[in-house]
């Protein structure tokens, strides 16, 4: 049997990925940009939240076109609208799509809703203790665990024909608008490429947030330096950004909520080094080349450190880490367990001319 993805009347592909994390997304393009190298004809259409529609225009026009969730029973990464879910499938059999590709992960629940759409062939990802439909055997590929996000799409798409090998990296384009917005920002603040350094403390995830104190010590480090010291985050962390700025001695410019994406892609490619959590800023500042310190708590750093001298990832050493947890049931040992002296210091060490 000729794999989907080698044979010319797969045009139209739909990739079901129904996560709502600019990192999860930023991790597809890799596989996208491939596809796209390699099969020009195909359609891509993204499957996934109707608000990650702005995020979506940003891959570098590896997607086509975005085809909304409504969401669905077993999908965590949004509510359901169960009204929505009728025109949804509609919309999805009236599309054609000759291959249906469950990109989502290691959950069953998005088997299901691959399955609804009605392609003429449904494959992707084989989750833990699923088994893929009689016949469709070969179109799936099982979970790969040991593998970083970002390869784990390629190999997908490998598996199901694209021509091994080739590079595509991760990436992000900023815009004359970004630019615009960033320089406006940079003059604003009297901020200058290269001399300052960009903390990031916020996350979705209560476990994904390194203490306030901790990221306070980490900035009043790197202002000894001689680098300025700016607060990013989206304004629901206005709060966390608030407390690092008070915490510190040395002044820092806050900027959560103030720029927009593009705008915050430029500050960080303009940086001497970002120090985040493990959340999207980390992939953004992957994506446009910035250097990037990243604090790994209950997430997986074989899934989602960035490799590269660009890029550090300080992780705990607790028995516990990684873990599934979105709030820690105990005392939040892993936090306690990242020095930020290491963190300030591997910050130093990327930051240096």
């Amino acid at each position: 049997m000729i794999t989907p993805l080698a044979d010319p009347a797969v045009r139209r592909v739909a990739l079901v990925r129904l996560r709502v994390g600019l990192g999860d997304l930023l991790c597809t393009v890799p596989a996208l940009r491939r596809l796209r190298a390699a099969r020009p004809d195909v359609e891509v259409t993204l499957v996934t939240f109707g608000r990650m529609a702005p995020v979506v225009d940003r891959l570098g026009g590896t997607v086509d076109s975005l085809l909304a969730f409504p969401g669905a029973p077993g999908v965590p990464d949004g509510p359901v609208d169960p009204a929505g879910w009728a025109p949804f499938t509609a919309a999805a059999r009236a599309r054609r799509f000759d291959l249906g590709l469950q990109a989502y992960g290691d959950r069953p629940a998005a088997n299901r809703v691959t399955a609804a759409l009605g392609a003429r062939l449904t494959g992707g990802f084989a989750p833990t203790g699923w088994d893929p439909p009689a016949g469709s055997e070969a179109l799936h590929l099982r979970y790969p665990l040991h593998l970083h996000e970002a390869a784990r799409h390629v190999a997908l798409l490998e598996h199901l024909g694209l021509p091994p090998g080739g590079e595509a990296a991760m990436d992000f384009p900023v815009t004359t608008d970004d630019e615009a917005e960033h320089a406006a920002t940079l003059a604003a603040h009297g901020l200058v490429p290269g001399r300052y350094a960009v903390l990031h403390p916020g996350a979705s995830a209560p476990t994904r947030r390194w203490p306030v104190d901790r990221y306070a010590a980490v900035g009043d480090a790197l202002a000894a330096d001689g680098l300025a010291v700016v607060v990013t985050g989206v304004a629901t962390e206005r709060d966390v950004s608030a407390r690092v700025v008070a915490a510190m001695r040395a002044p820092a410019v806050d900027l959560t909520g103030a720029t927009g994406l593009g705008g915050l892609a430029a500050l960080l490619r303009d940086s001497a080094v970002l120090v985040g959590n493990d959340t999207g800023s980390a992939h953004l500042a992957a994506a446009v080349g910035a250097r990037s310190v990243t604090v790994f708590l209950p997430g997986d750093p074989v899934r989602w450190a960035h490799p590269g001298p660009r890029h550090r990832a300080l992780t705990p050493t607790v028995a516990c880490a990684p873990c599934p947890h979105l709030a820690c049931p105990i005392e939040f040992r892993c936090a306690l367990t990242v020095d930020p002296a290491d963190v300030a210091g591997a910050a130093r060490e990327l930051a240096a001319p």
